[in-house]
């Protein structure tokens, strides 16, 4: 570990992919991190494959930019994607990876292909700047998803190294009876939370009106401004940057089924999200805090997509059992999820570092810990890898120069162009439908988005709490969802109650 450490932490947390569906046929190589020998990625040889109805669906290179259906990854797929197995109890099955192509045929993939999820991208050429970056810093090839489930939960162990038992995407039942408490609140509480106790300062950037850490209890509007407002900030050369800690969220275009947004979910783009990595490394590489900055980007979980490496057990956070009140399954939290990507830039990475180390998302708290002297907040983080060793280098004159300019992410689709001059997607650009709106509200991650809406209306308008929650209380499909979700854009656009969003 380097003697110069980092002031800055940056986290860029994306969606729903899996290692080798994003790096597995880069033919990536370099130096191992933790024994300084040469070493390539453990990615695909090309003759992997699930057996599914007969029939052997193998590997392919070149995914499609975008997926015609959501692949599942709700607790019950993941467990049939890792095991083959459809009904859990603990402990978690032991895990061969076999079912991806099962639990699609169950999900998303009917009538669609099902060896969807076996496409793999070709790195070099269909994500140029994942590339670029993954040649030029660190990439961690043995990164977890913190548990085999959902999009929250994943996320929460970014914040609080714990998902408080939840192993599902709650309900919009559950996060009514959460309100009563003031937001989702870990039992020892979140990272924000640490660093303010310490008398640090952080801050949270967001592609559109509803990041998901915005449904987190304590935080307000003014924590959440817009990625344009990073940029600027990152670009003033005048004003000092302020903050230690960074977290940034895509944006989601929740209310057009993801389809216009940066965030890498199955139903968007890919590219979008390429640009949004590039318009963000630029945005650092070219600022004054540079030379003291780490860069962080993950994804939150596989999204259904295959890979080949079985996930190992893991420690509990320790913060709650089984049966506890947000935990559906009966999940023990002792087995990884599914292996994601995870890059780690900073000019004191050696170039073409690979590390083959054990990480997690509570392996991002845990470098916040250890860098500003914080004491961990579950077993899990206490457990964790820290990424400040992949900083060895004395100084950052003691690598080649990393480049200013990443490749362009090629031509991005229209609705993203339409964007302009920003790269990242806004809610509501591209006449995109609504699907499925007579669904019910409660599928997938959706009343996550409704309760970071609702955690927004509610901290605009303190007065109508009541009128609020029983709105929300009455919301039945998706149509119900996002017209709901509109109403709150809108009021977070214009200033309602007098309170002016600081993500207008």
């Amino acid at each position: 570990m380097s003697t110069t450490m980092p002031k800055h932490i940056f986290v860029l947390m994306l969606e729903n992919r899996s290692f080798d569906h994003m790096l597995g046929f880069s033919g990536l190589s370099g130096t191992d991190a933790a024994t300084g020998s040469h070493t390539t990625i453990e990615g695909l040889a090309g003759d992997e494959c699930n057996v599914f109805g007969g029939t052997e669906y193998t590997v392919v290179r070149g995914a499609d930019y975008a997926v015609p259906a959501d692949p599942g990854h709700e607790f019950p797929d993941v467990l049939t994607q890792l095991t083959g197995v459809h009904r859990y109890a603990a402990p978690y099955p032991p895990v061969d990876n076999s079912g991806f192509v099962d639990a699609f045929s169950h999900s998303g993939g009917a009538g669609a292909n099902l060896g969807e999820v076996m496409r793999c991208y070709d790195t070099p050429r269909q994500l140029p700047v994942l590339y670029a970056l993954a040649q030029e810093f660190a990439v961690c090839d043995h990164w977890f998803a913190s548990l085999p489930g959902p999009t929250w939960p994943n996320r929460m162990f970014a914040h609080a190294a714990s998902s408080a038992g939840l192993d599902h995407s709650p309900s919009t039942a559950e996060i009514l009876e959460w309100e009563t408490v003031d937001g989702f609140a870990p039992p020892n509480g979140t990272i924000y939370e640490a660093l303010q106790a310490a008398g640090r300062s952080y801050h949270l950037y967001s592609g559109d009106e509803f990041p998901i850490v915005s449904a987190l209890k304590g935080i307000e509007l003014t924590d959440v401004h817009r990625i344009d407002d990073l940029v600027a900030a990152l670009a003033n050369a005048n004003t000092p940057f302020p903050y230690d800690y960074v977290f940034i969220e895509p944006s989601y275009d929740a209310l057009h089924d993801y389809r216009n947004s940066s965030c890498q979910h199955p139903l968007a783009d890919v590219r979008g999200g390429e640009a949004l990595l590039k318009t963000v490394y630029e945005a650092i590489r070219n600022s004054s805090v540079w030379e003291s900055s780490m860069l962080v980007i993950a994804w939150d979980e596989h999204g259904g997509f295959f890979d080949h490496v079985s996930p190992p057990r893991a420690v509990a956070p320790g913060d709650t059992a089984p049966g506890s009140k947000y935990n559906q399954y009966g999940f023990t939290f002792e087995q990884y999820g599914v292996r994601t990507p995870a890059i780690v830039v900073s000019p004191l990475v050696p170039r073409g570092t690979i590390d083959h180390r054990i990480y997690d998302h509570a392996s991002i708290p845990k470098t916040v810990e250890v860098l500003f002297g914080l004491g961990p907040m579950t077993e899990r983080d206490a457990n964790a890898n820290h990424l400040l060793s992949l900083l060895s280098l004395a100084s950052t004159g003691d690598r080649p120069a990393p480049p200013t300019r990443l490749p362009s992410p090629g031509q991005a689709p229209a609705v993203m162009a339409a964007a302009a001059p920003s790269p990242l997607a806004a809610i509501g650009a591209g006449a995109v439908p609504v699907t499925r709106p007579d669904a019910s509200v409660n599928r997938g991650v959706l009343p996550t988005f409704v309760h970071a809406a609702m955690r927004q209306d509610l901290l605009m308008r303190p007065d109508q709490k009541q009128a609020i929650l029983a709105r929300v209380a009455g919301l039945e499909t998706r149509a119900d969802a996002m017209a709901y979700m509109q109403d709150v854009q809108n009021r977070l656009r214009t200033g309602a109650s007098g309170v002016r969003s600081a993500l207008a």
